[in-house]
């Protein structure tokens, strides 16, 4: 019997975005391993919209 992983794919989405008032979204899709980092993600990725490095936090 073939056992899953606890890696998954999780997306993160930009913190500042929907209050600069610009269109669009600003994700990023990772990996993390659910026994290691069993919260939700924060990390600091660049959003080409804003052009500048803001926090992207894990949703779903």
């Amino acid at each position: 019997m073939a056992r899953k992983g606890n890696r998954v794919q999780v997306i993160l989405e930009c913190t500042e975005h929907k209050d600069s008032g610009k269109p669009g979204t600003s994700r990023y899709i990772t990996t993390k391993n659910k026994k290691n980092t069993p919260d939700r993600m924060e990390l600091k990725k660049f959003n080409s919209i804003l052009k500048k490095m803001t926090v992207h936090k894990e949703i779903k």
